[in-house]
């Protein structure tokens, strides 16, 4: 399997994010998506990891898979909320063992737990110390995110979460954001990233809208505002399915352009297990395999 950082110094990067399913239904989902979005021949795909590993097992066995099974190259999701030392050594050997060389190093929401339930200790809090974890255990590409809108627990400090982005990327070996709606927030990032001195590739992370309550509660969660133009557009037509979603990938393949016309280093799309929109925005940008 290639180093993600490999391919970032070869040009640019298109990838995918999957989520691990919990039901038969779900699980057949994400096979119709992993099999139409393969063609495509994406740089590689992600998938996600729940808090506190509820997800820990499926996260594992759908990496392996599609790196054993697919043409794609697998990234794995891990997080350090609501896990011990020893038991993130164990999940990122076991990667080791079984090939996989690329990780998203994520702090991660603590776990839900029941009332009066303890919470599982973590033995880490950042991120940073979760890459500084996975470094010599391995020849791993570690990734880590980013958030063009600040990160939702930065309390506002604009210097303060910059600072803490910018020593969070000298250690890894590139970056991903969270989904944003505006080119301006991820280039205003990267210039200042730039100004600390930082130029790790930092890959934008693009989510079409094509369920309006959906996408509003996500951007919520993730610390994205929702434009107010763009929310006035979905709430003319949020009783017609179909142009919602036209309108939503109209407005993500703009983005797209306006990141590629400005320089980064590739997209990032959020797929939530679907494929029609990112299949559609590759087409309309004229990306490798929609010919």
């Amino acid at each position: 399997m290639a180093h993600i950082s490999d391919l970032l110094a070869g040009g640019r990067t298109y990838s995918f994010e999957f989520f691990p399913p919990r039901t038969d239904e779900a699980e057949r989902q994400l096979e119709k998506a992993l099999h139409e979005l393969e063609p495509l021949g994406p740089s590689f795909v992600s998938v996600t990891y729940g808090a506190g590993g509820s997800t820990r097992e499926r996260t594992r066995d759908i990496v392996l898979r599609i790196n054993r099974d697919t043409s794609m190259t697998a990234m794995a999701h891990l997080t350090c909320a609501g896990h011990t030392r020893a038991e993130l050594t164990d999940i990122v050997t076991g990667y080791r063992d079984n090939g996989v060389e690329n990780i998203l190093a994520l702090a991660g929401d603590p776990p839900m737990v029941a009332d009066g339930a303890a919470a599982p200790p973590s033995d880490l809090r950042y991120a940073s110390e979760l890459v500084d974890l996975i470094r010599p255990l391995g020849q791993f590409c570690i990734g880590v995110a980013a958030h063009p809108e600040l990160h939702p627990r930065s309390a506002g400090d604009r210097a303060a979460d910059r600072d803490n982005l910018a020593a969070k990327l000298r250690l890894a070996d590139f970056g991903v954001t969270q989904f944003f709606f505006r080119a301006a927030d991820y280039l205003a990032m990267m210039d200042d990233l730039a100004s600390r001195g930082v130029d790790r590739p930092v890959i934008p992370g693009i989510m079409p809208v094509t369920n309006a309550g959906q996408i509003q509660r996500f951007a919520q969660m993730a610390g994205a505002a929702f434009p107010a133009d763009l929310a006035a557009r979905i709430g003319a037509v949020e009783d017609q399915p179909d142009e919602v979603r036209r309108i939503g990938v109209e407005v993500a393949t703009q983005l797209c352009r306006d990141l590629l016309d400005a320089g980064a280093p590739g997209l990032h799309f959020y797929t939530l297990n679907r494929s029609p929109a990112t299949r559609e925005i590759y087409a309309n940008l004229g990306l490798p395999g929609t010919a």
